[in-house]
Order: structure tokens, then sequence, then C-alpha cells
């Protein structure tokens, strides 16, 4: 992705949201009784209250937000739930995430003799030495060497359910997909590996031959057309983001009733500012080791901890948790 790209999208996406919410809200309306209940739940950035701190006063206040969520769940108040996720909702599959100090996917490539830690994912490095990327696809290709999470099952649920607007992932590890999130649902906005590509001339690869080439043979493919390398369709440095995510965002944006951000840091743009594109009056919850990005603004919940002991308890409380955990079996 460019920093072109990243700029126009911002801008195209404000001229769009701010002709799609001028016009007035129905006060009768259940979505809108909804955001007028949520309204009272005034949070400052200082007074954000974790679930799991059972000792503070104020966790009683938090769980009674988290409850609110719940209820308004069970009885389909929110009927377009948009998620965004990251690298967290992966780390139960046993996949690192991105950035944490030691454990995280940068901290640990040094066997890749790599110039810089984010080379691995640079179109022009691939070009020049494409094996650092195949030895990391081998490990990471959805459906080989790891399974959904609870999470991801939660988002399949949603689907199900007929009340997800879209899952916005950051992901490349395809888990959404393998755990049940219909193809319509979902934007995967650094692409994934279920096609391929050459890099230089951009024909279409057969991904099956792609997958073997890589996983079996341990090597990168080569164009049947001009024989540049192949790569699965992972948008790397430098290259342009799907345009599915430009096609879909704006009207998931406006329209969506509940925002969940689960399992990331919010720092990799244009994503990261998908929870702030929403309507002031949408209810945001983030799941979240760590408090991130704009959260802490009326409206916003913030549930501390690992993203599937998160998604567990919400669903033990609005009473989804059998579902959950069989459509969990189901993909183990």
């Amino acid at each position: 992705m460019t920093m072109n790209f990243r700029t126009l999208a911002t801008l195209e996406f404000f001229c769009t949201y701010t002709t799609s919410t001028s016009a007035a809200f129905n006060p009768r309306s259940s979505c809108w009784q909804n955001r007028l209940r949520f309204n009272n739940f005034n949070c400052k950035q200082s007074q954000l209250y974790q679930t799991r701190d059972s000792s503070s006063n104020s966790a009683s206040h938090e769980k009674t937000a988290i409850e609110t969520i719940a209820e308004s769940l069970r009885s389909n108040a929110f009927k377009k739930v948009l998620v965004v996720s990251g690298a967290g909702v992966s780390v139960a599959a046993g996949i690192p995430d991105f950035r944490s100090p030691g454990s995280g996917l940068y901290d640990n490539l040094h066997k890749y003799d790599l110039p810089y830690p984010e080379a691995i994912f640079d179109v022009d490095f691939y070009n020049q030495n494409p094996q650092p990327f195949v030895t990391l696809a081998k490990e990471i290709w959805p459906g080989v060497n790891y399974r959904p999470t609870l999470t991801h099952c939660f988002f399949s649920l949603l689907d199900k359910k007929g009340i997800l607007r879209r899952v916005y992932t950051q992901n490349i590890d395809g888990l959404e997909a393998v755990a049940g999130v219909s193809e319509d649902k979902l934007v995967e906005c650094h692409g994934h590996f279920r096609s391929s590509a050459c890099i230089k001339c951009r024909t279409p690869f057969d991904a099956t031959v792609c997958q073997s080439t890589m996983i079996e043979r341990g090597e990168a493919p080569k164009c049947n057309s001009c024989g540049g390398s192949v790569k699965p369709d992972i948008v790397f440095f430098g290259e342009v983001m799907p345009s599915r995510f430009s096609d879909l965002v704006h009207y998931d944006v406006a329209s969506s009733d509940l925002v969940i951000v689960l399992g990331s840091s919010l720092l990799v743009s244009p994503v990261c500012h998908i929870p702030d594109w929403v309507k002031s009056t949408t209810p945001r919850l983030l799941m979240n080791r760590d408090l991130v990005g704009t959260f802490g603004k009326v409206n916003d919940v913030f549930m501390k901890g690992d993203c599937d002991d998160s998604v567990r308890e919400l669903c033990r409380l609005v009473g989804w948790e059998d579902e959950l955990d069989a459509i969990y079996a189901s993909t183990q």
C-alpha cells in the first residue's frame, strides 16, 4: 500500500461519510433507543474500567456496560455488527503477533537473515530473495498447521445469527474463512492465500500449484508467462490494498450499529482508522490486552485480556456459549 492511496482513501471516505450521515435519525427506532442507552454511559479516557479488576469499585460499573452490550445482542437490538481484528485473535492458535516484544514475529526473524524485519513482506526484497517468505509461508499457510480460535468462531457465530455487517481482518492466516465466515462478510485487508499471481506481470497463477510448490518443494513458483516470481495474493509493502476494502468500508462504517475491535494494536493505516470512522453514537467494544487507538470516548467499553477469554465471557452473558463451543469443535 502507498501513502498516496492511504491519503486518497481517507479523503474519499470523509467526503462520503459527511454526505451519508446528514439525514436525521428516527428517535423511536430500536437502534436509536439503544444508542441513547449507551449515551448514558460516560467514559472518560482516565476512567476506562476493566472487567477482570474485581478489586476495583469501578469494575462493577464496567460489568454493567458489558452486560448492556450482551443484553442488546441477546435481544437482537444490534443488527449490523462491524468487526476489526488484528494478529492478537490468532495468538491462541499458535501464530505469533507482529509487534509483541520478545514473542512477536518481527522479534523472531533472525533465522531468515533479513536486512530489516519488515523485508519479509517487501515486494522488492521478495523479487531478489523469495526464500525467507517461502519458509514463513510453509509455517502459516491456512489450514495446514493452525486451526481457528474461539474468537474466529465468534465471528462465524455472528454471521450465522445474521447480524454481522463485516469482518475487517488485518491477518493473512485465513482462519476467519476456515471458521466458516462467509466470503461476502469478510474483508481480508492485507490479502489471503486462496489465490496467487506473478509479482512482475500480475498474471494469475494456480493457487493449488503455488501452495504445493512452496510447502512441498520449499520454492517460489515461477510465472508461466514471464518467468517472474509468484506469491500468494498477500499485500506486501509497496503493493496496493485490495479494492474490496475501499469498495465496502464507506457503507459499512456508516451503517454499523456496534463496532468490536479485537487483538489489534491499531497502528497500521488505513485499517486502524475504521473505529474512528463510525458515527459518534455507535458503541465501540475493545477486546484487547492493551488500551489502543482513541478508545476512551462516550459509548466505549474495554474488556482487558486475551481475546478468547473476553469472547467466551461475552457469549456467556448473551447465552451463546454452547453455540460458540459447537462451532469451535467443528473446526478442530
